[in-house]
């Protein structure tokens, strides 16, 4: 703090202001231009990781960067999907050749790597392109994660290439952001047998769950920005299965949340742990720790049983 204010009380502006300004003046003053020189100094963070030019597509300059306060302004209707995790600020820019559709690179700063994962398996869908730690490519768009940011490229229009370009660009970004970072722990208690990877999501609240599979209007799981879950779909031999599974901060917060959800998810309430839920299939919920593991549509009671037992024994394994 100190080398910064000697640094600045160099510059003309910045002593003028010091010298007239009163206490609370100097205060805001300093925690402003603090707070300037961070944000300037994380933009440049992510122009580094943009190359200038590649395979006659040219940076056009300069990017834009939004934060979570701006965010909306440059994705109306969808920036909730990112603010549901610890987005920080994207930095949008876009790569011009003459006679050629556009290219437009998102690259977000999602804080961590298991947030970054998050944003990446919310929408999940086709087979790995290759390119990150995880990297799905269709119709002209990348979207793939390293360490702490997620990054989309994608191409106005779909051509042979663009879609090289495309690819290139996100390779290019990739080997500049630089070390990978750690998925999620939570995803150590997924049992691996019977699991459509592309399937599995990340998340943290109420919000993000019903959209990818509509539990309650209300959040009867008491879901939110202290907590992590994740929803896994499951393709067995005897049908479909989801399992959910959602850590809390404590024991006592989950076991109210398992309550919570037997009372107004279960038909029959807290008094069974395996009951049929209609059309929907059977549900069966218990908490290890701090920690609910829930199972949605099993075909049978059997199927409920066993896939909360899968459950159990990985997370036994896991602690072992």
């Amino acid at each position: 703090m100190q080398n910064w204010l000697s640094r600045m009380q160099g510059r003309d502006d910045f002593c003028l202001l010091f010298r007239t300004g009163g206490k609370a003046c100097r205060l805001v003053i300093c925690v402003g231009l603090i707070a300037s020189l961070g944000c300037k100094q994380t933009a440049m963070e992510l122009d580094r990781l943009v190359p200038q030019e590649l395979g006659g597509w040219r940076l056009e300059t300069p990017g834009r960067v939004y934060d979570r306060d701006t965010l909306f302004d440059y994705i109306d209707g969808g920036a909730e999907l990112y603010l549901a995790y610890s987005f920080r600020q994207v930095l949008s820019c876009r790569f011009r050749k003459t006679g050629h559709p556009d290219i437009v690179v998102d690259l977000f700063d999602m804080h961590s790597s298991q947030d970054a994962f998050g944003v990446f398996s919310a929408e999940w869908q086709e087979p790995e392109a290759g390119i990150g730690q995880g990297s799905e490519y269709a119709a002209g768009l990348l979207r793939f994660w390293k360490g702490h940011f997620f990054v989309s490229v994608w191409a106005e229009q779909e051509t042979a290439e663009t879609r090289k370009a495309v690819l290139d660009l996100g390779t290019e970004i990739a080997g500049a952001i630089g070390p990978p970072g750690p998925l999620p722990d939570l995803l150590k208690l997924v049992p691996a047998p019977d699991l459509i990877g592309i399937g599995v999501r990340y998340f943290h609240d109420h919000a993000s769950l019903n959209l990818h599979y509509f539990l309650a209007d209300q959040n009867i799981l008491g879901l939110g920005a202290r907590t992590e879950a994740v929803l896994a779909p499951y393709q067995t031999s005897q049908g479909a299965v989801h399992l959910l599974l959602a850590r809390y901060p404590t024991d006592d917060d989950a076991q109210r949340a398992l309550d919570s959800f037997e009372t107004a998810y279960l038909p029959e309430g807290p008094a069974a742990a395996t009951v049929q839920k209609g059309p929907q299939g059977w549900v069966a919920a218990e908490r290890r720790g701090n920690v609910i593991v829930i199972v949605l549509d099993a075909p049978d009671r059997g199927q409920a049983e066993e896939m909360l037992a899968r459950a159990r024994q990985r997370m036994e394994k896991a602690a072992s």
